[in-house]
């Protein structure tokens, strides 16, 4: 269990020390500028990336070879590139969490720097995250709803209340929440029809990687 759950905690615990850090810099406690918590994303992601590799032997449900099935990988891609594009247009705001003003890099001056961090962000986007994320979601809590003895539940089984209590809850995790239970929901079928955490991983990692993309080229940094 801690394996699954502990690079999430970490990732997540971050947003509590963002606004930590703007709190305090708000009360003149410290001073912290916009493109100085930028470098905190390179911070998260090492330590997620640490704790993976540190339990990557407990991952016996990510198989890698799962993604030699030409048709379901096919299917994963589509998937993917499906829910970016119902992502970029589900940012309503009457489904979004306050006021996302996403990761604009373009404030570092530094060109360097700068390219350093749109390429840490990309790869934590569309490596990292993915794995992280269906680690925790989709391999361990949509089994561990079904049943909290997790691993003797087969992965990709069905229940009505683990598709719904996970897709909400995965929603609730993003600032547009709408866009994301969406999206939890497409990994979910997925999840159900493949059978297989990589194929999830896929698809989580197009959509990730198309978004990013498109925030580089139209810079529209808000969905970032």
């Amino acid at each position: 269990m801690l394996a699954r759950i502990l690079p999430f905690i970490i990732y997540m615990s971050f947003v509590g020390v963002e606004e930590l850090l703007h709190l305090m810099t708000e009360n003149g406690l410290l001073s912290v500028t916009s493109d100085q918590m930028l470098y905190l994303y390179p911070v998260k992601i090492s330590l997620v990336i640490l704790s993976l590799v540190w339990f990557r032997k407990s991952y016996t449900e990510l198989n890698v070879t799962d993604l030699k099935n030409s048709s379901a990988s096919l299917l994963s891609i589509i998937t993917g590139l499906v829910v970016f594009v119902l992502w970029i247009n589900m940012d309503w705001g009457f489904a979004t969490f306050g006021d996302p003003k996403g990761y604009d890099p373009m404030e570092i001056t530094d060109s360097s720097s700068r390219f350093f961090m749109i390429s840490t962000r990309l790869i934590g986007a569309a490596l990292v995250v993915p794995i992280m994320e269906e680690i925790f979601w989709r391999s361990f809590a949509v089994r561990y709803i079904i049943n909290p003895e997790f691993q003797k539940v087969a992965v990709g089984a069905f229940t009505p209340a683990a598709f719904i209590i996970s897709v909400v809850l995965f929603g609730l995790e993003h600032n547009y929440f709408l866009a994301g239970m969406m999206a939890g929901a497409a990994y979910n079928l997925i999840l159900y029809r493949s059978k297989s955490i990589a194929q999830c991983v896929l698809s989580h990692a197009v959509t990730n990687l198309a978004l990013g993309i498109y925030v580089l080229c139209s810079s529209n940094w808000k969905f970032w």
